[in-house]
């Protein structure tokens, strides 16, 4: 399994942690990994479709970002919107997507819950989830 980690560079702290998540979950999986960073959580969902426009394949693509501050309810939804419809069709994609009100909030919760790790996890799931029906009668 070849997988695409996108990762909003804006909150670096919280980044870093998002990614060392994903990344060890990813390894545990048994699964490559490319790692491209963006500006911010609103470039995640283009990235993905840019990547899934070039000649390089990835069976899978796990989106990691934070949001904090006054837009952070707004740019967490339009980033979901934009994630969903990529999700909804049919491409494995694992979500990462922190939204705090500040971000020593936002590291804690990254690294608390290990949203970059749930987030690989996800995408390796839907991965295998893909094969088993492509391998089914």
């Amino acid at each position: 399994m070849n997988i695409l980690i996108i990762e909003s560079r804006y909150h670096p702290d919280v980044a870093n942690a998002l990614v060392d998540g994903a990344t060890a979950a990813v390894e545990k999986g048994g699964a490559r990994f490319e790692r491209m960073a963006v500006p911010g959580v609103l470039e995640i969902p283009a990235a993905i479709a840019i990547a899934l426009r070039s000649s390089k394949p990835f069976d899978g693509y796990v989106a990691l970002g934070c949001v904090t501050g006054p837009l952070a309810e707004l740019f967490h939804a339009e980033t979901l919107r934009g994630l969903m419809a990529l999700a909804t069709a049919g491409i494995a994609l694992g979500s990462g997507i922190v939204r705090a009100s500040d971000e020593g909030a936002a590291h804690d919760i990254a690294t608390t819950h290990d949203i970059g790790g749930d987030a690989a996890r996800a995408c390796l799931a839907l991965i295998t989830f893909g094969e088993r029906l492509s391998t089914m009668p």
